[in-house]
């Protein structure tokens, strides 16, 4: 049971690591915690569903399964459709009030108190528009593949793993290899002189939205492909994430998705060493602990 509790773990850590990196490099670019994000996960996720929905309507062999996996080439399309609406999402509430307050120069509590609020809408809304009843990409099931000695996981399961890897090293790479990555590492060291040196601060700024709810996107349909979509979906997650971007480390991508794991994997155990009743309090657990003992997180620097 201990190793497919880790299995379990692995795979809801890649869902919380992928939302942990915007969290990671929104804060690191505007100095705020944006409370906001986890509802981008669940607009992400309702985003794809509608999508996908509408291309399976108008043309039934989209949803034909692909190999073995649960769904059809709708939902490859709905996520690439999803990732760029969620994007955009982001972009209007940084435009009509992060970027509002930012020019009026308002204390970093007003931008904090401003995300719980966008947050609070943007889960209504949800709600007004879709209900609270949970929704499914897919209502195919899948039998389980036998891994090692009690480890199992579905094809999906596996899926989401390879894709998670996948984005954190493009990400890893877009920082560290491309002109936009700089540009991004020298706004979140300085703004004011990344600007004296010609970095476009305010197009880093957007690309830094677009990237963030992308990977929350991606992590909404892979949370609603696994488990379930609801409203609050991201809203449940907001503790984990936050957990596994400051165990990480504000700023480090790997870090992030380390952190994500780490979360996961805790969750995972406590609900056999403990009990499920326990499991939401195991990353409010871990992000004291780190607050306590390393701040910095694992791969973040020194203050």
């Amino acid at each position: 049971m201990i190793a497919q509790a880790l299995m379990d773990g692995l795979i809801a850590g890649t869902m919380i690591g992928l939302g942990a990196i915007g969290i990671t490099l929104t804060y690191s670019i505007l100095r705020f915690a944006n409370f906001a994000h986890g509802e981008l996960i669940s607009w992400g996720a309702y985003a794809a569903l509608g999508v996908s929905g509408a291309l399976a309507t108008a043309y039934a062999p989209l949803a034909a399964p692909i190999g073995p996996f649960s769904f059809g080439w709708s939902l490859p399309i709905g996520l690439v459709a999803s990732m760029v609406l969620t994007g955009l999402l982001a972009l209007l509430v940084d435009v009509l009030l992060f970027g509002r307050l930012r020019a009026r120069k308002s204390a970093v509590i007003i931008l904090v108190m401003a995300g719980f609020g966008a947050a609070l809408t943007l889960r209504s809304l949800l709600e007004f528009l879709f209900t609270s009843k949970p929704a499914y990409f897919t209502d195919a099931l899948q039998i389980a593949m036998k891994l090692a000695p009690g480890v199992r996981a579905t094809p999906d399961q596996l899926l989401s793993l390879g894709v998670s890897a996948l984005l954190v090293f493009a990400v890893h790479l877009l920082l560290t290899r491309t002109a936009i990555g700089r540009a991004m590492r020298a706004v979140s060291e300085n703004q004011q002189l990344a600007a004296l040196a010609g970095v476009d601060v305010r197009q880093t700024i957007r690309i830094v939205w677009l990237l963030g709810a992308a990977l929350a996107a991606v992590a909404g349909v892979m949370a609603g492909l696994l488990v379930q979509i609801r409203p609050h979906m991201g809203h449940d997650l907001l503790l984990p994430l936050f957990a596994a971007a400051i165990l990480g480390g504000i700023g480090s991508v790997p870090g992030a998705m380390l952190g994500g794991l780490i979360v996961g994997l805790a969750e995972a155990l406590s609900v056999q060493v403990i009990g499920a009743e326990w499991r939401a309090a195991v990353a409010f657990v871990i992000l004291v602990a780190v607050l306590l003992l390393r701040p910095r997180g694992l791969f973040g620097s020194a203050a």
